[in-house]
């Protein structure tokens, strides 16, 4: 069962970071083709439709800091979670490469940095180290919190994938100007992996700062809840499925 829920976790984070960050370098090559607008709908589109492909195998967090989230409201133990997080790592790696790889074979080449975040000179509005800090933490706090929430057994069954895609959709659109928009550390890893340079030296923020907004998402929403847990998200695409 672990197997499955690994595999599940690697593909669906291969698949965001291809089709988003393939996005990006389109939208880069084009010069604008794509536009911010576009590459927010393209991330939010893919993790709805990956929710319904994989929710119900291993809940489709996608995103250490999701999957953060879920082990400090009691929805998933730390073994597997790190289990979880490993694979999204290597699947966002795994994307990251073969966006390179065809992006590569442009009549011009490609020699950008995959949408690498950034902040200061290297964010794209030039924000400073704190201002790009709270945009990821904060923006990561919210998608947090919408997973929470709409994967509440109180929530109406079948329509997490849409309150989750949607969420994903508007922190991206808000913060794109400002940080290329993270949200999730393993976006962040697997391009800067392959840009190197300022790219690796500035990941830091872009792991902890969505850990911290995790962190603080499970807090509140814990405390709203008056500290009860809630199921997983697969249980959610159960009942779906039953229904």
């Amino acid at each position: 069962m672990i197997v499955r829920k690994l595999a599940a976790e690697f593909f669906a984070t291969f698949a965001l970071v291809f089709t988003g960050m393939g996005a990006v370098v389109i939208d880069d090559v084009t010069h604008g083709g794509v536009s911010h607008v576009g590459v927010a709908l393209t991330f939010g589109l893919i993790v709805l439709a990956l929710i319904y492909a994989v929710g119900d195998i291993s809940g489709c967090h996608i995103n250490p800091a999701v999957t953060l989230g879920m082990v400090l409201t009691r929805r998933i133990g730390i073994s597997e979670a790190a289990g979880y997080v490993v694979a999204q790592v290597v699947g966002a790696i795994a994307g990251a490469g073969l966006v390179l790889l065809i992006a590569g074979g442009a009549p011009e080449g490609y020699t950008g940095t995959l949408g690498s975040n950034g902040y200061g000179l290297n964010s794209p509005g030039h924000y400073k180290l704190l201002a790009c800090f709270l945009t990821e933490a904060l923006f990561t706090m919210l998608l947090v919190i919408t997973v929470l929430g709409a994967t509440d057994k109180k929530a109406p069954a079948g329509f997490a994938g849409i309150a989750i895609g949607l969420a994903l959709t508007v922190t991206n659109l808000a913060s794109i100007p400002i940080t290329n928009a993270s949200i999730n550390p393993a976006r962040s890893i697997g391009p800067a992996v392959f840009a190197g340079g300022w790219a690796l030296q500035q990941l830091w923020l872009f792991i902890v700062a969505p850990l911290a907004g995790a962190a603080l998402a499970a807090l509140v929403y814990m405390a709203i809840n008056s500290g009860e847990t809630v199921p997983d998200a697969a249980n959610q695409a159960r009942k779906q499925t039953a229904a």
